[in-house]
């Protein structure tokens, strides 16, 4: 039988930040969220992330990686970071209090 891996620290922090902009708030709607995440993070520890952190059943995860540029800065060449993005999906009736719209 395979044991379920045991929830450290490291692993909450998997989880940078949110991603806030109009479209990512308007996935929120659908019970889609986007946050930017450590670039070797996988799928299964990203739901065990959230299902420790905000105490919510994850249904879905999509991961995007986008590589990092290289750019020029005052005539040298550099590179950015590398980003991963994952797309959350949350079971219906669940919500996350980070993107909820302010009542008016």
């Amino acid at each position: 039988m395979e044991e379920t891996p045991v929830m450290t620290e490291s692993k909450t922090k998997l989880i940078l930040a949110p991603i806030v902009s109009e479209k990512t708030v308007n996935l929120g709607r659908q019970n889609r969220y986007a946050f930017w995440v450590e670039t070797k993070a996988t799928k299964p520890e990203i739901v065990q992330a959230f299902k420790e952190l905000f105490k919510v059943k994850v249904v879905k995860v999509n991961l995007v990686t986008s590589p990092g540029k290289k750019k020029r800065f005052r005539g040298i060449w550099g590179k950015r970071k590398e980003r991963k993005k994952a797309i959350i999906t949350l079971s219906e009736g669940q919500k996350l209090a980070l993107f909820e719209e302010p009542k008016k």
